[in-house]
């Protein structure tokens, strides 16, 4: 018999987490030790539990305006290459107790440049991943973390970005995305830094499909050459009630563009009322390439494990149903081939039919 589906038995299984900020997944212990480290007053509680009840709230106001304000205090109190270090080996520790065993993080370095350098940010990152990683293996719960750097829209660092994620590509940064605010800013306002991508060969993600609609997708699969959507969930926009697909949805339906969807955020911030009617299993039924996300676990209050128990639970999914999504997410990370094929035939297939048993 099958192992019931639920929280503690989808702990067990072997996730792919593709969407995930560092900065949107601090320990709440952490943030105010790291405040008073370096003299941060400014934030709404220093008790852990009521700072973690403080941010699910305050984020979960239904706008999107009002969710990115909540980040003002964990990038404030990370702007030393320690507390960078500490917040990403804490992440990988956090995510592989979760049972996840592949994990792709995003931190725009520029957000943490007040208080250091680029280069020094990003190291940071690595090590910490790095040290969080070995830790996990010692643990029994073996985890790879690949790091991607963002650039954010409205501002123009996206050159400096592009040349990180080059030079540090064989160190541990996997790719490139776009964060920041979809409208006004079109994701190939600075082609400089696409084509320094395009000769490298250099993976990219696009934040896109969240808080805007169908043309933004447009452009970040045209603008950007997007091989991921951050989000995409606006798809929906253009699946009618039948199933008869727009032009565009066609299209990452076809070509099996990965969708960072992120459910709970997405009911967060306003785009859908509620997780029932959230179109995450419509185009998952469809054979759009879902994949299920965290996006910022501080701020949502959620895990990998309760994102998949929630959406399975509200949905009425199975165990073959998170396997398939898992193997997407696998299908759209940014590995080698080699170990993609390592990790879907020694950890996620044995993982799941242990399950499925």
């Amino acid at each position: 018999m099958p192992a019931p589906l639920n929280a503690e038995n989808v702990r067990r299984a072997p996730k792919v987490l593709l969407h995930d900020h560092l900065d949107g997944g601090l320990r709440p212990q952490t943030v105010i030790e790291l405040a008073d480290a370096v003299g941060y007053r400014q934030l709404p509680a220093t008790e852990a539990a009521a700072l973690g009840r403080w941010f699910r709230e305050a984020a979960d106001s239904g706008s999107l305006v009002q969710y990115l304000e909540t980040f003002a205090h964990t990038v404030g109190v990370m702007q030393t290459p320690e507390a960078v270090q500490r917040v990403a080996r804490e992440c990988a520790l956090d995510l592989a107790a979760d049972g996840v065993v592949h994990a792709e993080v995003r931190m725009a370095p520029e957000l943490l440049a007040p208080g250091m350098p680029l280069e020094a940010a990003v190291e940071a990152m690595l090590d910490g991943y790095a040290q969080g990683s070995r830790e996990a293996a010692e643990a029994g719960t073996p985890i790879s973390v690949g790091t991607l750097l963002c650039a954010m829209r409205q501002a123009d660092r996206w050159e400096e970005v592009a040349e990180l994620v080059v030079r540090y590509r064989d160190a541990g940064v996997v790719g490139f995305d776009l964060a920041g605010p979809e409208d006004g800013f079109p994701p190939d306002r600075i082609p400089a830094a696409l084509a320094l991508l395009d000769r490298a060969g250099a993976h990219r993600t696009v934040h896109a499909g969240e808080a805007a609609g169908i043309d933004s997708i447009r452009a970040a699969l045209d603008g950007a050459r997007a091989e991921r959507l951050g989000h995409g969930i606006r798809i929906a926009d253009e699946v009618a009630g039948d199933g008869t697909l727009g032009p565009v949805a066609q299209r990452v339906h076809d070509e099996q563009v990965t969708l960072e969807v992120a459910p709970s955020s997405n009911v967060q911030t306003g785009a859908y009322p509620s997780l029932a009617a959230h179109p995450v299993d419509r185009l998952h039924r469809l054979g759009f390439a879902v994949t299920l996300n965290t996006d910022n676990r501080l701020m949502s209050g959620v895990s990998v494990t309760s994102e998949f128990t929630d959406v399975a639970t509200t949905f009425g999914w199975s165990w073959d149903d998170l396997r398939t999504v898992t193997e997407r997410a696998l299908t759209g990370a940014f590995l080698s081939d080699t170990e993609r094929r390592r990790l879907l035939d020694e950890v996620v297939r044995p993982g799941y039919a242990a399950l499925q048993a």
